[in-house]
């Protein structure tokens, strides 16, 4: 049993909360610091994004970010190389969510075994359909990592039961259709959304995309398992160029979201 598994199991009613960081963003070692923190403040799991140069689910906050790591000269070793050292100060639940092709150039045998020999206990392949998903949903199963795949608005009810399928422990539900990015408009219509999902889905579920304040959170946690909050971290460590700051930034709003939901 990986962790994601054993901590939803002994934490039944505990709405999640998930943030995202984009791995050697501003640098490695001040992710690090960041993911320390966030897990400080409250955060069950920690969500790690592999720069890519072209994230196709990712609005212009994470884009930004994947783009000063590449510069940075991050690399998928250097990614695995941060959780190892992550993992030897944390046993928080670790994902890792990257695109399919720098996994399909590493070797999609090779990345599931080295990511499980790092320390990665869940992974998040956003542009992978779930049609073309057979040997890297065999080959995480092997490696005893938890596949997480997304629904949106706009998945079928058929559609979304084969998705919750693949999800080993919980389904990601994207709330609005496009990329991501802070600020997003939620309305009836994505409560109406999220309480479908509620009747239909048997594993938890998380609501993603768009959360920006205590008050989103509390809002989709209400009518989900927990919530994903991404670029609205990377934001915040934009806007506080003072990596203290920016810490206290993170810790500031992590804390109020935790009490929210």
């Amino acid at each position: 049993m990986n962790r994601i598994r054993q901590y939803i199991k002994n934490n039944p009613d505990r709405k999640l909360l998930i943030p995202f960081f984009t791995a050697g963003f501003p640098s490695l070692d001040k992710s690090l610091d960041l993911i320390s923190t966030a897990v400080a403040s409250g955060a069950d799991f920690i969500e790690i994004g592999i720069p890519f140069s072209d994230p196709l689910a990712d609005g212009p906050e994470i884009q930004y970010s994947s783009y000063a790591a590449l510069k940075n000269g991050i690399t998928m070793k250097k990614v695995l190389k941060m959780i190892e050292t992550l993992r030897k100060r944390s046993e928080v639940p670790l994902i890792l969510m990257g695109y399919y092709n720098p996994i399909l150039t590493y070797g999609e045998q090779n990345f599931m075994s080295d990511a499980k020999s790092a320390g990665v206990d869940g992974l998040i392949a956003p542009d992978l359909s779930i049609d073309e998903a057979a040997n890297y949903k065999k080959m995480a199963d092997i490696n005893k990592l938890s596949t997480i795949f997304l629904v949106s608005p706009t998945s079928s009810a058929d559609r979304i039961k084969r998705i919750e399928k693949l999800c080993s422990d919980f389904v990601y539900a994207v709330t609005v259709t496009g990329v991501t990015g802070a600020g997003k408009v939620f309305d009836s219509s994505t409560d109406n959304y999220l309480k479908g999902l509620q009747n239909g889905l048997k594993k938890k579920f998380v609501a993603g995309f768009g959360v920006s304040s205590a008050e989103t959170a509390k809002r989709l946690a209400k009518y989900s398992d927990g919530i994903v909050i991404g670029s609205k971290m990377v934001s915040l460590i934009r806007e506080n160029k003072n990596h203290r700051q920016a810490l206290k930034a993170v810790e500031k709003l992590l804390t109020q979201i935790r009490k929210a939901i």
